[in-house]
């Protein structure tokens, strides 16, 4: 699997903490230094059956500063997966891609519930 997450924040380090108690394999990439591409996003964004608007940290400082919440509902789909693609920062994390399926945020029932 693929941890997507910001090793600095709070709630992805409960995740990553959580992998490592459930003995889950993973290969850990900081969104931060290593951004998904469009293509990646969308790929994701397509196996998580997720509405898109999803995958944006709705909450984080670049969100509110660009405007976000009142951008993106006149945005397609492209726009908003290459606005994505530009900065780790906007994208909600942590992400964990698996080989049939893809979390975004973490919710502890969520992950058990497909980690076993």
């Amino acid at each position: 699997m693929l941890f997507v997450c910001y090793p600095k924040c709070s709630t992805c380090q409960k995740a990553r903490t959580f992998l490592d108690e459930h003995g889950a394999a993973y290969t850990l990439r900081d969104i931060k230094t290593e951004n998904p591409t469009a293509a990646e996003l969308r790929l994701w964004w397509e196996k998580s059956g997720l509405p898109l608007k999803r995958f944006f940290n709705t909450s984080g400082l670049q969100y509110k500063a660009l405007g976000l919440k009142d951008r993106l509902p006149n945005m397609d789909e492209q726009a908003q997966m290459e606005l994505l693609a530009t900065d780790g920062m906007l994208v909600k994390r942590p992400i964990l891609v698996g080989e049939d399926f893809v979390l975004v945020g973490f919710r502890a029932a969520e992950w058990e519930q497909r980690l076993g």
